[in-house]
């Protein structure tokens, strides 16, 4: 059975990591795009970037002065039996994510949305928030934490099947150049889009594809695939670099997920992760022993089924 002590610990050692190192993928990236950048301005924020990374692992300290929404992503295992069930996960998350904004620290930045009212540890109604999915024969618990900003970046747009790909593509322009532009997305990032379902599901699978693949990951639909391909080349052809400035390119990614949806329409959602690319990942297996590593394996095949099993 995965215990509560377990639970806790581990919440709180993935808020830790997450806020300190980011991920290889993103970090290679990021240098390969300053490598190849041409325009003074974007190099030089690209430099600093690179240099931030290093600093933070180097110190022990958050990578990013503003340390984002703290959320996690918790695949169960269908056979995984937690001590005081779903309930208990709930509390330790949120008890790990308390404490771990005090020592860390991360930036209180969770607030009433009226009254501003605010109890310094991201911690109040419906935060940190707890995605689910759930994973046939296993009797583990992959828990993912990201810290992904909570202001800009995000996009949502019904479209209709006639618009099709150009009409996605123009709304993958409109959307990046609206936030490009000033730099409030804090670019380079990864683009994750979602195509299809629910207004409500397809900004979930949106922020999903931005946040828990790993850069250079490809949809295993080949038409995804090759979409995919398609935008990250559009999006650095526009002349926008690092943080605004004129560049090279600013889009280090572009990630699609898909849900079926209904006939008369193709609802759209874009999310932006940064290049403060906060995320990490721990299995608890049965016996309580603790694995971390950098990618979520969120997107199984059991997630993306389109059958019945």
């Amino acid at each position: 059975m995965i215990r509560t002590d377990t639970l806790y610990t581990t919440a709180f050692e993935l808020n830790r990591r997450a806020a300190i190192k980011i991920p290889d993928d993103a970090r290679q990236a990021i240098e390969r795009m300053y490598a190849q950048e041409t325009h003074k301005l974007s190099k030089y924020v690209l430099g600093q970037i690179v240099h931030n990374y290093a600093v933070a692992i180097e110190e022990q300290r958050p990578m990013c002065a503003d340390t984002g929404l703290p959320r996690f992503y918790a695949k169960v295992g269908n056979e995984a039996r937690i001590e005081g069930g779903m309930v208990a996960l709930e509390r330790e998350l949120r008890r790990a994510t308390a404490d771990a904004t005090e020592a860390i620290p991360l930036r209180p930045n969770r607030v009433h949305p009226l009254t501003r009212k605010d109890f310094n540890n991201n911690v109040g109604a419906h935060a940190p928030s707890v995605d689910y999915s759930f994973e046939p024969d296993a009797d583990w618990l992959d828990l993912t934490v990201v810290h992904k900003g909570g202001l800009f970046g995000g996009d949502y747009r019904m479209l209709f099947p006639a618009d099709g790909i150009p009409g996605l593509k123009r709304f993958f322009l409109d959307s990046i150049s609206e936030f490009f532009r000033r730099g409030m997305s804090c670019q380079p990032l990864v683009v994750g889009i979602g195509i299809g379902g629910t207004k409500d599901y397809c900004v979930r699978l949106a922020k999903e594809s931005a946040c828990l693949r790993l850069v250079g990951d490809r949809n295993p639909d080949p038409d995804i695939a090759k979409l995919e391909d398609e935008l990250l080349d559009l999006g650095n052809s526009t002349g926008f670099g690092a943080m605004g400035f004129p560049g090279s390119g600013a889009v280090m990614d572009v990630h699609i997920e898909i849900a079926y949806t209904h006939t008369g329409g193709m609802p759209v959602a874009i999310q932006h992760f940064c290049f403060a690319h906060r995320r990490m990942t721990a299995r608890i297996a049965a016996d309580n022993t603790v694995t971390y590593r950098e990618d979520p394996q969120w997107f199984t095949a059991f997630y993306r089924r389109e059958g019945i099993e």
